[in-house]
């Protein structure tokens, strides 16, 4: 128990400024192009739905599960009233939290907590598994958990930091692109139900305005978070 604690806590020496920006070239073409985007949008879903999962909590509106698709796509069940600051909370949440997420990987890893950083991913993965409703759902989680579990037990440091680093640009530049999305598909008529047309039927802004506010967010949060890990 003493090393697991030591191990937590454990400070690691800033990575070189090269490293920092290799990671986000990495992390920028993950998010930029299709195939690879594809196949780790998920990812971003699991931060989304997530957001929303614990801000019913923290809302003290009763969380009945989450579903995560095999399309990327994902849904957080909650009953309360319908109406109201707890639901506007809850909504907003959603695309919100892979940016912030990414923010506070950011300030970890330049503290040089990456173990703390990947224990933190690894319990709330747990937390998430908990409260999954659907076959999929868990098994992406578990998958994810998994590769999380040996990147913690078995790599060593350095490749742990080069991992983080990657993940932390991820979450923050994977914040923006579904934003983009789903102002494209709104312009078709195509998300009627969406989190921000949501917001515009529970308040009196519009829905396009909610879109621009997660935009801004999000690109506050990589502006931001590039200030904090500081590669040059």
């Amino acid at each position: 128990m003493d090393k697991f604690w030591a191990h937590l806590i454990k400070v690691q020496p800033a990575p070189d400024p090269w490293v920092v920006a290799v990671a986000a070239l990495a992390a920028l073409v993950i998010v930029g192009f299709r195939m690879p985007w594809q196949m780790s949008r998920g990812l971003i879903t699991i931060a989304h739905e997530g957001g929303h999962a614990l801000m019913a909590l923290l809302t003290r509106r009763k969380l009945e599960g989450i579903r995560l698709h095999s399309d990327t796509s994902g849904v957080t069940l909650t009953r309360g009233r319908p109406t109201g600051p707890g639901m506007v909370l809850t909504a907003l949440a959603g695309y919100l939290a892979p940016p912030l997420l990414g923010l506070a990987a950011a300030w970890l890893t330049q503290q040089g907590r990456v173990s703390l950083l990947i224990w933190a991913v690894l319990l709330l993965l747990v937390c998430m598994l908990l409260l999954v409703r659907n076959l999929y759902g868990a098994l992406i989680l578990l998958v994810t958990g998994g590769a999380v579990y040996a990147l913690v037990m078995y790599a060593p440091s350095d490749a742990q930091q080069v991992v983080a680093m990657v993940a932390t640009w991820f979450l923050l530049f994977g914040g923006i692109r579904p934003i983009i999305e789903l102002q494209r598909k709104r312009r078709r008529r195509q998300a009627r139900d969406s989190d921000a047309d949501q917001l515009a039927r529970l308040t009196v802004l519009p829905g396009g305005f909610y879109v621009f506010f997660f935009l801004l967010v999000s690109l506050a949060s990589v502006v931001f978070g590039a200030y904090l890990m500081n590669p040059f």
